[in-house]
């Protein structure tokens, strides 16, 4: 992927988006907590759920790096989705103090690691082995995008725009080698992005950060974006 910010700069950001969330929870009811999230088959529990679980699994990449004894996201292919479900029915206080308790975790295993470890490769949960200075940045993403899908009146404008850009330039790389036509992705007040393998883009897409990441993963459409040649067809992310 493209170069990231700081490791300061992204804990910020997931500390940011972990708080953001936690705001956003504890403004639902009983019933909008069991309702439908933007996510296909997930109430807002499910998301919940999966965000304090997601973060428990982060704090095992960054004891690995810390430690560098073997601590991988998952113990077994299941583990993922059985500790969602296992959550997703409680009550709304039960979902915040988890959620609360999690998130500290994450933030207090990450300002345990060091900088002499923060390059230690350690296995993500798609199998790719990545530096520890990549495990905030899951979390970046997990916190803002899951805001979103949250349905809990926030949408993809309230990213901020550096986070945005990073989200943008993340995307549109792991993009690049599976997408047949290529784009160029003009985003305001940051630059350009080739999106595709060609030397000559077919296309132009222009808007802000915000929108060009929500068309990149999914969560909007291309509301907001003007495209010179149109729109390229894109493959769903992650």
């Amino acid at each position: 992927m493209s170069e990231l910010p700081s490791w300061d700069t992204l804990v910020s950001w997931a500390a940011a988006g972990q708080q953001e969330v936690e705001r956003a929870a504890a403004g639902l009811d009983a019933a909008q907590l069991k309702g439908p999230s933007r996510l296909e088959k997930w109430s807002r529990g499910h998301v919940l759920s999966h965000l304090a679980r997601n973060a428990d699994a982060l704090v095992n990449l960054l004891t690995w790096a810390r430690t560098g004894a073997e601590w991988r996201m998952y113990s077994s292919p299941t583990d993922r989705e059985d500790g969602i479900l296992a959550g997703a029915d409680r009550e709304l206080p039960e979902q915040l103090a988890d959620l609360t308790a999690a998130d500290a975790r994450f933030l207090q295993a990450a300002a345990a690691v060091p900088e002499s470890r923060r390059t230690f490769p350690v296995i993500s949960g798609q199998g790719r082995q990545i530096a520890a200075h990549e495990v905030p940045w899951l979390r970046v993403r997990e916190a803002w995008l899951h805001l979103v899908d949250l349905d809990a009146g926030y949408d993809i404008d309230i990213l901020p725009d550096a986070m945005a850009w990073s989200l943008t330039a993340d995307v549109a790389g792991w993009m690049t080698p599976r997408v047949q036509a290529t784009a160029d992705l003009e985003v305001d007040g940051y630059g350009t992005i080739r999106l595709g393998p060609g030397a000559a883009a077919a296309s132009v897409v222009a808007g802000s950060p915000q929108r060009i990441a929500g068309w990149l993963t999914g969560r909007t459409g291309t509301s907001g974006l003007s495209a010179t040649g149109g729109f390229p067809d894109l493959p769903r992310w992650l």
